[in-house]
């Protein structure tokens, strides 16, 4: 349905998205997830012909999404994060107004819209104006806009963003619904693992505009095995950290480096001699063993412990794995 390949924004200096490649399946939920200002806007805002890419190419349903977007806008609806309403049209003018876009006229206009207000629960409150709305019903209204020329791929940016947990759920089902009822091919950005782990058959990791993992969710968790402990010291250096590495029940370990530190910087900045305040990322093959056997090795090395997290296995936790922050940040 949609395959992008090698996309490339840049703002001047900054580059947005970089060398960014994946495709979704005709059918498949699809999910883009990682941290606010990781790409995942620009790079629906080149699929959906909003922007031009800097560098690479994207098709949708075998169209050119820049040398053929008339015809793209045609077979897509778009959920932007940012929410494109009326405030002071009802929430029936709203979509309605995006119907007669689409070109949709009289009682096929009529039938539609009614029919993607009660998908998305708001036939009760459709004639309310929208600026009398709370966060999730816009949500809701913004849904059913995005759905009322039957698009054959959805695209759905932070749709639960600032909603309460009754709409938040209720978008959930919409998109389940549609996925399964209708066939709908969909890309759902999103920086709440849950909404992944819950929704989407494969995810993109994606971070400072680059594509850093692919899979389904249930691979990328049981890629990290037994899950990850991260162990603050109040002194190590490199001895420290090869000693837990050749523990029985550990996989690796590793020194986490600040944000924006060089990761090349690590050997230098605990070899062996150079003692250090630091925490040490230790990705376990089995986490209650890897545990009790860092515990002991502590002990028995006269270690003082500043700090112990244990992140059990979640593609938050694949993503930290990879990048060394939270989904959220």
């Amino acid at each position: 349905m949609l395959e992008a390949r090698n996309l490339v924004k840049k703002y001047g200096e900054l580059v947005a998205v970089n060398d960014v490649s994946f495709a979704v399946e005709e059918g498949e939920i699809f999910g883009l997830l990682g941290p606010n200002g990781a790409g995942k806007s620009t790079t629906i805002a080149i699929l959906s012909g909003l922007l031009p890419p800097t560098g690479g190419s994207a098709t949708i349903a075998g169209l050119d999404v820049v040398r053929e977007t008339a015809k793209v806008k045609q077979i897509i609806g778009v959920a932007p994060q940012e929410l494109a309403l009326y405030p002071t049209l009802t929430g029936r003018e709203n979509v309605r107004f995006f119907g007669e876009l689409y070109g949709l006229r009289g009682k096929a206009l009529h039938e539609r819209v009614e029919e993607v207000l009660g998908y998305v629960g708001m036939l009760e409150r459709a004639d309310d104006r929208v600026q009398t709305y709370s966060g999730g019903m816009k949500r809701r209204i913004n849904l059913a806009a995005a759905l009322v020329n039957r698009p054959r791929l959805l695209f759905l940016d932070e749709p639960t963003v600032g909603v309460d947990p009754q709409s938040r759920n209720h978008i959930f089902e919409s998109v389940e619904r549609l996925n399964r009822e209708q066939g709908m091919s969909i890309l759902y950005t999103t920086h709440y693992m849950e909404e992944a782990e819950r929704l989407c058959h494969r995810v993109g990791i994606i971070d400072r505009g680059r594509l850093i993992a692919l899979d389904a969710p249930k691979r990328l968790i049981e890629s990290l095995g037994g899950g990850v402990i991260q162990l603050g010291l109040l002194t190590a250096d490199e001895s420290v950290r090869s000693a837990v590495a050749a523990l029985p029940a550990v996989r690796t370990a590793s020194f986490l480096m600040p944000e924006n530190a060089d990761p090349s910087q690590a050997d230098k900045a605990f070899s062996a001699g150079t003692q250090h305040k630091a925490i040490l990322k230790i990705e376990a093959l089995h986490t209650n063993e890897a545990l009790l056997q860092v515990l002991h090795y502590c002990n028995e090395a006269k270690l003082q412990i500043l700090s112990l997290d244990l992140l059990e296995p979640n593609l938050e936790t694949v993503f930290l794995n990879l990048t060394g922050k939270s989904l959220r940040d």
